[in-house]
């Protein structure tokens, strides 16, 4: 097992930078074993980025889980961050301190901090019950799995996941005698499309962050601002689950790519974009205040994954208000998407434990449990159905999971183990980049390149 002494001050700031941690300790919940009856102080522990009636919504799959295994009390709780970087923050120190979770359900923004880190990779536990998994793989997309693999080793089971798609405001572009564009779509259509709406409704909004901000722009653009490479291993796995999948032992970012003429050319496009009015410049945030412009009818278009279905339907947005596309074609037509699934700490003294958790909550009972609504996308296809989308979705909902199907290249974020600090300097040089002329940018993209090499230049200290 690791230590907690093993975690250096530079991962506690990386992952979400030293004024997070402020009062981190204080934050955490005062939740003990004994605060739900029959719960005892050896409770498997897992926990959750939300609120406390997030941690109460998941207490029926906690239950179902404990009436197969009575022998594994499960203890869930929550912990209130601002996104996923402060979460992982008040991780990093609640190991430090000693006090640690036996399982944390984390995003591709964290997996391959966790990886690195604090996680225990399931390859062994695979191999034991391979039988068993095999419904679970035969189910999920083989790229969601690659996307959570580690240098050959696969070290969590996504349970959901979004692609950056496009969703479009049929009423804006109905008041501006516009139609659904087409799955072929190109770039140089979507400026077309928004010259259409301007003076009617923000044509584009977007945010400045990982997903959904610049990144879909460079991946359709086939470039990124990362060097993006894949590593060995992993054929025992592939050759197991995915027999004929010629796949790697998972994504490697190791460098910058910020001064790449491709990359350039898509700053200067969404730059062009806010010149002209097209489009916002991004603010940072989740963009969850974006549900209630676009259901009002305020934004023409913006990208965002199937977690915007329930919220559009809470909004008062009609399905037959808005639908999904593809993200426009630019030399290609690859997408992002980020996933989440629970992680098992190399800290924790109940492994096999909590291996059981993993497997059970992978499960096609557990996921119908975890996923109600449509507030994300389910990683098994075969619950993306007609019964969750049916009244409450759009019409071309199916778009959300064959996003995988119809563009193989689709892959994560970029998200290497420094995955915060490469956030930081993104986001601080998005801002400065659209702040002024083409000249701005190529400084913006020089400041970029020099933030992201002393991030990856960086050593621990021994």
């Amino acid at each position: 097992m690791a230590s907690p002494s093993t975690l250096t001050r530079r991962a506690l700031l990386g992952a979400g930078g030293a004024a997070a941690l402020a009062g981190t300790v204080a934050a955490w919940p005062r939740l003990t074993g004994a605060d739900i009856p029959g719960r005892g102080q050896d409770a498997l522990t897992i926990l959750i980025l939300g609120t406390s009636q997030d941690a109460a919504g998941r207490q029926a799959i906690a239950d179902a889980f404990m009436e197969t295994h009575p022998d594994i009390p499960v203890l869930i709780q929550s912990v209130q961050a601002t996104d996923w970087g402060d979460f992982f923050a008040k991780i990093l120190t609640m190991v430090a301190s000693g006090t640690q979770p036996d399982i944390v359900y984390t995003a591709t923004e964290g997996a391959q901090l966790f990886a690195e880190r604090l996680a225990l990779p399931l390859d062994d536990y695979l191999r034991r019950d391979a039988e068993e998994m095999k419904d679970y793989f035969e189910d999920v997309h083989p790229s969601l799995i690659e996307a959570f693999m580690y240098k050959g080793s696969l070290y969590q089971l996504p349970l959901d996941f979004n692609a950056a798609n496009m969703y479009l405001n049929l009423d804006v572009l109905e008041r501006n005698g516009l139609e659904m564009p087409g799955e072929d779509w190109t770039k140089d259509d979507f400026t077309e499309l928004l010259r259409g709406m301007k003076g009617d409704a923000t044509p584009y909004y977007w945010t400045n962050r990982l997903f959904g901000g610049i990144v879909p722009w460079l991946y359709v653009n086939d470039t990124s601002f990362l060097i993006e490479e894949r590593a060995s291993g992993g054929e025992d796995f592939w050759s197991t689950f995915y027999p004929g999948e010629q796949r790697s032992g998972g994504y490697l970012w190791t460098g910058s790519n910020a001064t790449d003429d491709r990359v350039h050319e898509s700053f200067e496009h969404l730059r062009g974009l806010v010149g002209e009015g097209l489009a916002v410049r991004p603010e940072e945030g989740g963009g969850n205040t974006l549900v209630g412009l676009f259901a009002s009818g305020r934004i023409g278009t913006t990208p965002a994954g199937g977690y915007w279905v329930q919220g559009l339907a809470e909004g008062g947005m009609r399905p037959e208000q808005y639908d999904v596309q593809f993200f426009p074609r630019w030399k290609t037509q690859r997408h992002q998407f980020g996933g989440a699934g629970y992680a098992v700490m190399k800290t924790t003294d109940k492994p096999d434990q909590a291996w059981e958790w993993i497997k059970y909550t992978a499960s096609k009972e557990a996921m119908e449990l975890a996923f109600p609504t449509p507030s994300t996308t389910p990683t098994r296809r075969s619950m993306v159905n007609d019964s969750l989308y049916t009244g409450i979705g759009p019409e071309h909902w199916s778009r959300f999971y064959e996003t995988l199907d119809r563009f193989p290249s689709t892959g994560p974020i970029p998200a290497p183990p420094q995955q915060a600090a490469v956030e930081t300097a993104l986001i601080r040089n998005v801002s400065t980049a659209l702040s002024g002329g083409p000249e701005q940018v190529a400084r913006s993209l020089a400041d970029l390149d020099a933030d992201l090499r002393a991030v990856f230049s960086e050593e621990d200290p021994s």
